[in-house]
């Protein structure tokens, strides 16, 4: 995931991981994935969760930013979201995801912010804007995660 040291956490957020032995930059991260394709997390909270990713390496056959990727960046950041606001006590797993795919982009960097919807004690909702460097709107996304129990050790 690259700098993911420079990711912006409530200090409350990083004090209850951190009680637990948990490293929250790992957990909080895009995975795998999200690292080929180049997915950072600048800023996460249950309330706002800003990541980029660029265009290159992400296009299709026409050039242009694959929707797809667009769908990995919104449902990370969504996810992201949900795992905060479920706290340590809980763990996220998307079962909706639905992208509106506004307009083309070739280049640059795309700005992904995902803010809540909905934040119940089962289910948690955001919407996603994904945005060019010019701040028009690429992608309008909402994801909606059920919030189980985390496994116990042991």
């Amino acid at each position: 995931m690259g700098e993911q040291q420079h990711v912006k956490f409530p200090p409350e957020v990083i004090e209850e991981y951190a009680a637990l032995g948990i490293d929250i930059v790992a957990l909080f991260s895009a995975g795998h994935l999200g690292s080929r394709m180049g997915v950072e997390i600048v800023e996460a909270s249950a309330d706002r969760v800003v990541g980029t990713m660029p265009v290159e390496g992400n296009t299709q056959p026409y050039g242009l930013l694959h929707g797809g990727a667009s769908a990995v960046l919104a449902e990370t950041l969504g996810s992201v979201g949900s795992m905060l606001h479920g706290g340590s006590s809980k763990i996220a797993v998307g079962v909706d995801l639905n992208c509106t795919h506004h307009r083309g982009v070739r280049s640059g960097l795309v700005t992904g912010v995902a803010t809540p919807v909905h934040q119940g004690r089962s289910t948690a909702t955001y919407e996603i804007v994904i945005s060019d460097e010019e701040g028009r709107r690429v992608c309008t996304a909402r994801l909606t995660c059920l919030l189980r129990d985390a496994p116990t050790a042991g």
